[in-house]
């Protein structure tokens, strides 16, 4: 009888993990099909009367003065600047990692990183806003690039290093006996090893960059190189609000990390559970 409650009570917490996960995107889709009228009735209905997927097609068409050409130049910046600054990142992590993790009496160092965090954003603004107008890289992609990997880098560092902790070392002194040299073990056996923290590190470095928002408004003044969250924003600041084309653009926007993280589920899953794992 125990085991039965326990797997009801398992499949009744992940229902409910999935409710409150989809639930609100399913109300976001709805609003985002429903007419002016459909959002301002009262009392507000379920389901709408007229399903309008007008606001869509707005969105993805770059006529002038649809939002569609503030979107899409928005959603192509954001995938440059997140895609640049985690593939930078994850360069630079691996051998801080693999460093810290063999070669011990470092952490304080990579402690010291982690402390950012505990800081407020708002205190980095003016060195990084002065170091970015000294630079010229003002609403540019490289400057957002480079903040954004000031942001992920520690945080990579962090994950990669608990998952190297985790692999046995045996195997790469077999392979330095064996005449490989240390960054040859590194790429040949280590990596290949944790491969499934390298999909998860990445995924979780992707999003920070993605969904950023303070530093982008601040270090960006046009479209030429505003992200999405910027953008989305802009929407939100009429007086005269479209809730369905907001509704709408967070739908979309919601497309690029629910293919990712599809794409890496496997590694997801699996860089989670070795990471907290040794031996």
């Amino acid at each position: 009888m125990k085991p039965k409650l326990r797997l009801l009570l398992r499949y009744g917490a992940a229902l409910l993990l999935a409710v409150s996960i989809l639930a609100p995107m399913l109300w976001l889709f709805l609003m985002s099909v429903s007419s002016s009228a459909d959002l301002t009735r009262v009392p507000l209905e379920w389901l709408p009367r007229h399903w309008d997927f007008s606001r869509y097609v707005s969105l993805l068409s770059l006529q002038p003065g649809q939002p569609g050409a503030l979107f899409l130049h928005a959603l192509f910046n954001s995938l440059l600047v997140a895609c640049g600054a985690t593939l930078i990142s994850l360069l630079l992590a691996i051998p801080a990692a693999f460093s810290f993790s063999r070669y011990p009496g470092r952490d304080g160092w990579l402690f010291a990183s982690l402390a950012i965090y505990m800081v407020p954003p708002v205190a980095f603004v003016l060195p990084l806003y002065f170091i970015l107008q000294q630079l010229a890289l003002l609403n540019t992609h490289i400057g957002l690039v480079l903040v954004y990997c000031s942001l992920i880098l520690p945080f990579l560092t962090w994950m990669l290093k608990n998952q190297f902790d985790a692999l046995p070392i045996d195997i790469e002194q077999a392979a330095r006996l064996d005449g490989l040299r240390q960054w040859q073990v590194l790429l040949r056996i280590t990596l290949p090893l944790a491969k499934p923290a390298l999909g998860a590190s990445a995924l979780f470095g992707w999003l920070l960059a993605w969904d950023e928002f303070f530093y982008a408004l601040l270090f960006t003044s046009n479209i030429q190189a505003q992200t999405l969250p910027v953008t989305i924003a802009g929407f939100t600041a009429g007086r005269a609000t479209d809730d369905g084309l907001i509704a709408a653009v967070g739908i979309l926007a919601a497309i690029p990390p629910l293919f990712i993280a599809l794409w890496l589920q496997k590694n997801l899953v699996s860089g989670l559970t070795s990471g907290g794992s040794k031996g």
